[in-house]
């Protein structure tokens, strides 16, 4: 009952936030204007640009499978493939890609022995995500600055180094590591759980190569996702130079990891500041912004159908009391 009241509220506030901003944004700009120049995409650019998100999301499976092998975890791949699915599926009304993060969680948690392992390897390869931003971002504003001299974005980027800095040297330094989990000391399960986690992170300390093979791919998902926007723009007849969204693009990432629907409304909101910058309007800011949600939510109901039709059938398709479902999920 708590919990699912806990749930709801979440649920809310995260309608809230996302409608909340929504209606700011399109309350400050045309919205026939936006409907107007998203009728006229070039519909070449948009399928090149559908094309490259998916690949996006291929390279990112590829990331996590990194540190699956590298943490020596034994579930099979054809699980972690779709819960990794699942996960984007998730991601459309849970709390932003946390929250399927979690879902990729408990996916794999479920049939494992390796629980803190499975853990270990979300949050890395969560980690290397932000690893990535920060390297491309900083990058990019280097190669960038001439054009853009816009000192203030610096900041955020340095927010996020600090923020991944931070992060990492917590879970891999075990003195600060367990000073952090003695708010847990009444709670000794809790505690011992988070401990072993720390153990299986440390595993990583011995493999770099695998490491700085996931940021490699991190940034390349990066650098990639930045195209897939700047094909949008250009689908809108907007000839903005690519420097620009390999500089704005991981900020407005950032910004989606907020507790929104989808990081609906917040990625809008970044995209029409950031973009208004280099003098690009809010509806087209707007617009290509709400291009790349659609191909969240196509990619995420792919993934929940992937996930569906990956079942196991004695799951699917028999009735509870059928003796042979009983022993079905004993054998998958």
């Amino acid at each position: 009952m708590v919990n699912g009241v806990k749930n709801a509220v979440s649920f809310l506030v995260r309608v809230l936030l996302s409608g909340g901003l929504l209606w700011y944004l399109f309350s400050k700009i045309d919205l026939g204007r936006i409907w107007e120049i998203l009728r006229g995409a070039r519909l070449e650019y948009l399928v090149y640009a559908g094309f490259i998100f998916f690949v996006v999301n291929l390279v990112l499976l590829a990331r996590w499978f990194i540190f699956i092998k590298a943490l020596e975890v034994t579930s099979p791949a054809r699980d972690v493939v779709r819960y990794y699915f699942a996960g984007l599926f998730g991601n459309l009304f849970l709390p932003s890609t946390i929250g399927g993060d979690i879902l990729k969680i408990y996916g794999l948690c479920r049939n494992s022995t390796q629980k803190t392992r499975v853990v270990a390897s979300v949050l890395l390869d969560r980690l290397s995500g932000f690893a990535a931003i920060v390297v491309v971002s900083v990058m990019a504003f280097i190669l960038g600055y001439r054009f853009l001299r816009e000192s203030i974005i610096v900041v955020p980027i340095i927010g996020m180094a600090v923020l991944a800095g931070g992060f990492a040297c917590v879970l891999f330094n075990e003195k600060l590591y367990s000073f952090c989990c003695g708010i847990f000391a009444r709670l000794p399960k809790v505690q011992k759980a988070l401990m072993g986690l720390h153990y299986d992170i440390a595993l990583m300390k011995g493999k770099r190569r695998e490491g700085f093979s996931a940021i490699a791919v991190s940034c390349l998902s990066q650098i990639v996702y930045a195209v897939c926007w700047y094909l949008i723009a250009r689908s809108l007849s907007q000839d903005v130079d690519l420097i620009y969204f390999l500089i704005f693009v991981p900020l407005t990432c950032v910004a989606a990891s907020f507790p929104s629907i989808g990081g609906l409304g917040v990625r809008e909101i970044g995209a029409v500041y950031l973009f208004g910058k280099i003098g690009v309007s809010s509806e087209i800011a707007a617009g290509i912004s709400l291009v790349n949600f659609v191909f969240m939510v196509l990619i995420g109901l792919l993934g929940g159908l992937s996930y569906v039709l990956t079942l196991s059938s004695g799951r699917v398709q028999h009735h509870p009391s059928d003796a042979s479902a009983l022993r079905g999920p004993e054998q998958t």
